[in-house]
């Protein structure tokens, strides 16, 4: 089985906000989708070892940056390669707030949704949120970045290195070095697991 077949699948890549008290955070996702128009609701599915993900549970709401084809790899660097627990992801970046007083990034993106939590659902490694739309805006015309297109065109490409014994992550490029990657491995950069890890 070849997993990369799920790479093309069409789905995008948004950053996710969230609050909780004086504080802001928030993640890279790749699951946003709508589930209802009447009423209108999306569903994300977030892994439970981002902070953001303890954030949604506890206030219940949340904003989703469409990143379009503009965006920069700085930008998922900045939002997904590093945890909020111990970095102010808000500081000395570009945003503005949504009337639910969330950020949402106005720059590298064509839309911002705000979402209010209605239900959760239990996946194991991951929470799917589902919630209403309470308020959405077109930003730019720029079209949607879809996970394919951030492959070949944003995501920088792996520099030529030495020869070393491991196995590089196909998602971040995260190296293991060893002989052999335990098949519990877990990206600790990207939280992708053993099996989008490829051997150098």
């Amino acid at each position: 089985m070849n997993t990369k077949a799920m790479y093309n699948l069409t789905y995008g890549l948004f950053i996710l906000t969230a609050k909780d008290g004086g504080k802001d955070n928030g993640c890279v996702v790749n699951t946003v989708t709508q589930v209802t128009s009447e009423p209108n609701r999306i569903a994300v599915a977030v892994n439970k070892s981002n902070f953001t993900h303890d954030m949604i549970m506890k206030t219940k709401t949340f904003n989703v940056s469409v990143l379009a084809e503009n965006s920069k790899f700085e930008t998922y660097k900045h939002w997904g390669f590093q945890s909020g627990r111990d970095t102010d992801k808000a500081e000395s970046i570009s945003f503005k707030r949504s009337a639910n007083g969330l950020i949402y990034l106005a720059e590298e993106t064509n839309a911002f949704i705000s979402a209010s939590v209605v239900s959760t659902v239990d996946l194991g490694t991951h929470t799917l949120f589902i919630a209403d739309v309470t308020d959405c805006e077109i930003l730019s015309d720029v079209p949607s970045v879809t996970y394919g297109f951030y492959q070949k065109n944003i995501k920088p490409k792996p520099a030529a290195q030495e020869k070393k014994k491991g196995f590089i992550c196909t998602i971040c490029g995260y190296i293991y070095e060893g002989e052999t990657l335990p098949p519990d491995f877990i990206c600790p950069t990207c939280k992708h697991p053993a099996s989008d890890f490829v051997p150098l």
